[in-house]
């Protein structure tokens, strides 16, 4: 299927992602349908709520932790002390697998893509995506960064945790081997993220630090009534936002807590068509709808006496009114020293054809 992000992106449209992850082994236990089904049901909703591309987690834990690898978020939400651990439950699909979600993502018009965590699954997702997600955790490997750049697709690059210098080398790394498309996301490595931690200023940033790049935001703030944090993420210069996805926000265990819905996909989808229809296009040139008002509000040159024909005008004779149907203030060094063509009555809305010599439009 063709790429629906790299579309957008050329457009300069907004792109959603919905980042299941692994999440769909939690919502098959609760519905009691297979891991299959349930993913599947997740990619029909995120299609059904508008969403543009959806984004699974692709790994073996024996590949990924060590047994000996502590946890890192809210263990009030996700109680799994081990990485290790928490992996283990949710590696269960393969290069089949994921095939099949590929082809379900195009039936539903969805675009597919899943981060891989592995050089295995680098290698069979290649062929299944037009984009590759770069992990924040991967930012500093930079062989595994290399090894998947240097298969020229696109590459979406989440740089949580990190500082300046790293993102630098890991773009470096990237740009060594590939120039095609490159998108780098704000994100906070925060389980969820308080909304004083969510930092959105850093899109700015980065948009001023690597202007050839495309700009977005992976986030992990809890969702919220009005999709505040989206929309200022997209003011801020955030083209794509990537944000984890359930049907279950309820579940305990590892994304649930911080996802969004297709509920709060569409309000944020509703919240950023709103934002462009206020942002409008920026052109520094007057509204149709402005046009009543340009002609009405604005001021004409007005005799602030009665001249008599032959005299000629001066600066006291002169003031400015409403309407704009006359000769406009900008021009009035064009009528002082000029000759009244006729008798002008007092407050009489000055036109070309009152001053003497007046010149046409064309001839200024």
């Amino acid at each position: 299927m063709e790429s629906i992000i790299l579309n957008r992106l050329k457009e300069g449209k907004f792109i959603l992602i919905a980042e299941i992850g692994v999440n769909y082994y939690d919502i098959a236990a609760k519905e009691g349908i297979s891991n299959l089904e349930a993913a599947k049901k997740m990619i029909r909703e995120a299609a059904l709520a508008g969403i543009h591309a959806v984004k699974f987690q692709t790994y073996k834990a024996g590949t990924l932790a060590a047994k000996e690898s502590p946890s890192y978020w809210d263990r009030t939400e996700e109680p799994t002390a081990s990485q290790y651990e928490l992996f283990k439950k949710y590696d269960s699909f393969g290069e089949e697998e994921y095939r099949s979600l590929k082809e379900y993502a195009d039936s539903e018009g969805i675009e597919f893509l899943s981060t891989a965590f592995d050089v295995e699954s680098a290698d069979y997702l290649e062929p299944l995506m037009n984009v590759y997600k770069i992990s924040s955790s991967d930012l500093s490997n930079i062989p595994f960064i290399l090894y998947q750049a240097a298969k020229s697709k696109p590459i979406l690059l989440s740089v949580g945790a990190s500082n300046l210098d790293e993102i630098e080398r890991a773009v470096d790394a990237i740009r060594s081997v590939n120039e095609r498309e490159l998108v780098l996301l704000h994100c906070v490595l925060e389980y969820p993220t308080p909304l004083e931690d969510a930092n959105l200023l850093k899109i700015r940033t980065l948009k001023q630090q690597f202007p050839d790049c495309f700009i977005g935001y992976s986030d992990h703030t809890k969702p919220e009534a009005g999709a505040d944090v989206q929309k200022t993420a997209y003011n801020l210069g955030a083209q794509v936002i990537e944000k984890h996805f359930t049907l279950d926000k309820t579940l305990q265990g590892n994304d649930h807590y911080h996802a969004m819905d297709p509920s709060d996909a569409r309000e944020i989808l509703r919240a950023i068509e709103k934002m462009d229809l206020i942002r409008g296009k920026g052109d520094l040139i007057s509204l149709e709808t402005e046009s009543a008002a340009r002609a009405n509000a604005r001021r004409s040159l007005v005799a602030a006496c009665r001249i008599e024909k032959g005299t000629i005008i001066t600066e006291e004779m002169l003031t400015f009114k409403r309407p704009a149907s006359g000769i406009s203030p900008s021009d009035m060094a064009l009528v002082i020293g000029r000759e009244a063509a006729m008798d002008i009555p007092e407050d009489t809305i000055l036109q070309a054809e009152h001053v003497k010599g007046f010149p046409e439009p064309d001839g200024r």
